[in-house]
C-alpha cells in the first residue's frame, strides 16, 4: 500500500483544491404564476411544467390512500386523558364555588 513519504503543504493542498467550488443552481420564472423554479422541474407552487399542468404522483398517491384508522389503545389513553382533565375542571368548580360561599 502506498504511504506518502512527506505531509502535503497547505499552499499544495489549496492549489489542488482551487476547483471545488459550489455552484448556484440555475433558476427560471415559471411562465404560468411566476414563482422562481428550479430549472427542469415542475412548478411547486402551481404544478405546472413548460405552461401545461402536471399530475404529481404524491398528490395523486395521497388521495387514494385511506386514512389510518387509530389503534385501540391511543383511543383508550385519549379517552382517560379527557376522562381525567374533565375531572381536574369539576373539581377546580368545586374549590371556586366555596371559596366565593365562605
Amino acid at each position: 500500500m502506498a504511504v506518502p513519504k512527506k505531509r502535503t503543504g497547505h499552499s499544495a493542498q489549496g492549489s489542488r483544491r482551487s476547483n471545488w467550488k459550489a455552484t448556484k443552481p440555475e433558476t427560471t420564472k415559471c411562465p404560468n404564476c411566476g414563482a422562481t423554479v428550479l430549472t427542469h422541474t415542475v412548478c411547486t407552487q402551481c404544478g405546472t411544467y413548460k405552461g401545461q399542468p402536471v399530475k404529481l404522483a404524491d398528490k395523486a398517491a395521497a388521495e387514494v390512500k385511506p386514512a389510518k384508522k387509530a389503534s385501540a389503545k391511543k383511543t383508550t389513553k385519549k379517552a382517560k386523558v379527557e376522562e381525567t382533565t374533565a375531572v381536574e375542571e369539576v373539581k377546580a368548580q368545586e374549590v371556586k364555588e366555596e371559596k366565593t360561599e365562605e
